[in-house]
């Protein structure tokens, strides 16, 4: 009985209408006026408490006022860290290459490579054919003839001193020398200026050692050549042979470009080595 009371009561409490009236202070003229009770401002002050908390979540979640809250990290600080990340990766990929590319490349020009080694370039020419007269059917003159041919060194393709074959360079590239051979500036090379695209071209017959891309010099392309000579062409636009690839004089091996960190347009930076150390290409090519 005097629970059911008690809950009448607090019924009662909760459902009584209370009037809030606002009045002017000086005519006491009734302005405004509502009715109320205890559950209305129950209900009115929860839906505004939700409204109030969902509408703070909206904006701390799909504006930048987050980013003043402590535990939340800025968008833009996300970014930067994502853009290192991938930049240091790159990085290392790029010294990879250049440790893979010098550590290639040094054997070579240290001369602990022997050019056999690498091309296996036999002069079939050096090597004496016997022949037997009896089987030619040839008169007397013919043989005379064919002796006096013989004795004649028209086109001599050795130099005497140690039997080997001498060799025939060729340009690799027709264009423009921007810039000499220049020992005091170590700038051991040719530059040569062309358009991109342009084809550039073995300077004899050899063998492809290195075929890579390396963050300063772009692509780069390295043919060995009999008697211990090593060419180079540096930022190549694209590379025609890969490593290992046999090729002849003349032969297209990549097209004019320009990339690397160091190339200043399109250009063949053109190097040429002996017994491992640099030479001076206009030496041995002439590129007018």
């Amino acid at each position: 009985m005097a629970k059911s009371k008690h809950k009448r009561k607090l019924k009662q409490k909760l459902t009584d209408k209370y009037r809030l009236v606002i009045l002017n202070e000086n005519t006491f003229q009734e302005k405004f006026s509502l009715k109320l009770s205890r559950l209305n401002v129950f209900v009115f002050g929860g839906v505004f408490s939700i409204l109030l908390i969902a509408l703070t979540t909206l904006l701390i979640a799909f504006t930048g006022i987050r980013e003043y809250i402590p535990g939340y990290s800025s968008t833009s600080l996300k970014k930067k860290a994502t853009r290192l990340t991938y930049e240091a990766d790159s990085l290392k990929m790029r010294l990879a290459i250049i440790e893979r590319y010098t550590k290639a490349l040094k054997p070579v020009l240290t001369g602990e490579i022997e050019p056999e080694k690498i091309d296996s370039i036999k002069n079939e020419a050096q090597q004496s054919i016997t022949l037997d007269e009896s089987k030619l059917q040839a008169t007397k003159q013919d043989s005379l003839f064919r002796e006096k041919i013989e004795g004649k060194d028209r086109y001599p393709l050795s130099d005497g001193a140690d039997g080997r074959a001498k060799i025939v360079f060729f340009s690799p590239l027709t264009g423009t020398v921007s810039q000499q051979y220049n020992t005091g500036d170590k700038h051991y090379a040719i530059d040569i200026v062309a358009p991109t695209g342009t084809p550039v071209k073995s300077v004899a017959d050899g063998t492809v050692i290195l075929a890579e891309w390396t963050a300063e010099t772009g692509y780069v392309i390295t043919i060995q050549h009999p008697n211990e000579f090593i060419s180079v062409y540096k930022h190549n636009g694209i590379l025609l042979k890969q490593q290992g690839d046999v090729v002849k004089s003349g032969e297209a091996i990549a097209s004019v470009g320009s990339t690397g960190e160091l190339t200043t347009g399109p250009h063949l930076h053109f190097e040429l080595w002996n017994n491992g150390f640099p030479v001076n290409p206009t030496n041995y090519i002439d590129f007018q």
